[in-house]
């Protein structure tokens, strides 16, 4: 019996909502066993800080805790610097496909950070890592008023031509794939940066920017990942939160 054409249409939409309805049910902090079969790895389980710790630090500081299933940062302008230091993965990672989601109280000035090398020489994970920008569409000032310092973008680097972000208080997605030099970094499921790592027009780029001072910025193939808690703008209390951190490494 041949199916007809309408038919086909309606079992393809069928299937089609079937898997965003699964995808929607799906808790949070979980992988699903095609997820397990492609390579994925959690790098959060939704219930404690294990795999992670604060630059510089053995354990995670007194500002980053896990409240309901998420990465919580509250903390407030006076806190020793140790209390909210980025908090970067205990593993280093070279070639990956990284997602995450976060969402934050307006005015955050955050980012994810890659190929992070901890080493007493480098103060901060930003004398080495590549920045993947986080700041509130509104009201952080003055990166959400300054290209290159928006959402989404490789901080001072590029700039994405579309700021995909949501307003402050709904999850954003971030996915980041790092391909022996090859970067592609997704904002809530549009493609806001291609570009290479390493070569010629990349160290133009670096000329251009802030990281000409710092010898150490995006020098390392292999390092790792970290989620910024060291900006002391906006109000104290909660303000960052993360979740759904998975990580496929490539070969």
């Amino acid at each position: 019996m041949t199916m007809s054409r309408s038919m086909g249409m309606v079992l393809a939409a069928n299937i089609f909502f079937l898997g965003v309805a699964q995808a929607q049910m799906q808790p949070p902090n979980t992988l699903t066993p095609q997820e397990k079969q492609q390579g994925w790895q959690l790098l959060f389980d939704g219930h404690d800080l294990k795999g992670w710790h604060s630059y510089h630090e053995e354990k995670t500081g007194k500002d980053w805790s896990v409240v309901d299933g998420a990465i919580q940062l509250r903390k407030t302008n006076q806190d020793p610097p140790a209390d909210y230091a980025d908090l970067v993965t205990d593993k280093e990672y070279s070639n990956f496909d990284l997602k995450l989601e976060w969402k934050a109280r307006p005015c955050i000035d955050s980012g994810v950070m890659f190929y992070v090398h901890e080493s007493p020489q480098y103060p901060d994970t930003y004398d080495t890592g590549v920045e993947m920008q986080i700041a509130d569409l509104a009201c952080t000032v003055p990166d959400s008023r300054v290209l290159k310092e928006r959402s989404g973008d490789i901080f001072d680097m590029i700039s994405d031509n579309v700021e995909w972000v949501k307003p402050a208080g709904e999850w954003n997605s971030f996915e980041i794939i790092a391909d022996h030099g090859h970067l592609q970094l997704f904002q809530n499921g549009h493609k806001v940066i291609d570009t290479h790592l390493w070569d010629a027009h990349w160290q133009q780029l670096i000329d251009s920017s802030k990281f000409k001072q710092m010898p150490g910025y995006s020098k390392y193939h292999v390092g790792h990942i970290s989620l910024q808690g060291t900006e002391p703008k906006g109000d104290p209390g909660d303000k960052l939160w993360f979740r759904n951190i998975m990580i496929r490494p490539l070969p």
